[in-house]
């Protein structure tokens, strides 16, 4: 059975006490439900409050009692150097981050990343043990033309496609239409699961079915607590990339536990 994951993308929001609230609430939310374990829940917040999440996270007596996981919003497609402002896979690994995203559609509109930097940024992430949310997804322009198909194929041809098998197995893909992200707008449970569905066709045909079948597909387009049920009912969708609901722990906690 494939895994049930529910991420929260802060984006470029809260101030510190603001996040430090939140987390120690969706710590204390989390560990009251005694949940079993089946959904896993992974908080993406700004790069300064990745210490303070993994430790909120973690039980203190117990580190093996993880109320959620620690992701990064991005990272640094190069390994050390003068680069003034980026933060390597080996910063994140070092402080025991587990997952960071990858190939966001605002990173590739507003900071130009392309499906080669997508590429070299999965490579280092996967060569320090930690795993990428690898990002897709097409704009409203590109829907009404027809050519979403394509635009996915592309992404996931060049960012990933060039990845060995077992490299392969350790990612997780989140689809989100660009159209429907911070819009309000969503799409509906069968334009999402027709596109899951081809993205997991595309990896049948490269990688073969069982590895198709294993691999986490993510739906991440303004997803809430009220469109959730339904989207995370569909046979390819397996969670969620969630945005602005994550910023509220009540929406958050309703979202990872809308599986049926």
């Amino acid at each position: 059975m494939r895994r049930k994951i529910v991420a929260g993308n802060w984006k470029m929001n809260l101030r510190f006490q603001e996040a430090e609230e939140l987390l120690d609430e969706l710590a204390t939310r989390l560990e009251k439900e005694q949940r079993s374990g089946d959904v896993e829940v992974i908080v993406c917040p700004p790069f300064p409050y990745l210490e303070m999440a993994y430790d909120l996270g973690t039980d203190e007596e117990d580190p093996n009692m993880v109320y959620f996981a620690v992701g990064a919003q991005n990272v640094s497609e190069h390994e050390k150097g003068a680069y003034t402002g980026e933060v390597s896979a080996a910063m994140l690994s070092s402080m025991n981050i587990e997952y960071c995203i990858v190939g966001h559609s605002e990173r590739r509109k507003y900071q130009g990343e392309t499906d080669l930097m997508v590429a070299r940024k999965v490579e280092s992430l996967l060569q320090n043990g930690i795993v990428p949310i690898v990002c897709c997804g097409e704009s409203l322009e590109e829907r009404e033309s027809g050519n979403h198909f394509k635009v996915i194929e592309r992404q996931l041809t060049e960012g990933l496609f060039h990845l060995e098998p077992l490299d392969f197995s350790r990612i997780i893909i989140a689809y989100e239409p660009v159209w429907a992200i911070g819009t309000g707008k969503t799409a509906t449970p069968e334009q999402a699961q027709e596109v899951h569905a081809f993205i997991r066709n595309l990896i049948q045909e490269k990688y073969g079915k069982e590895t198709a079948k294993q691999i986490p597909l993510l739906y991440g387009g303004s997803c809430n607590p009220a469109t959730a049920p339904e989207l995370f009912a569909m046979p390819d969708i397996d969670g969620g990339l969630i945005g602005g609901a994550s910023l509220k722990a009540g929406d958050f906690i309703s979202i990872i536990n809308s599986f049926e």
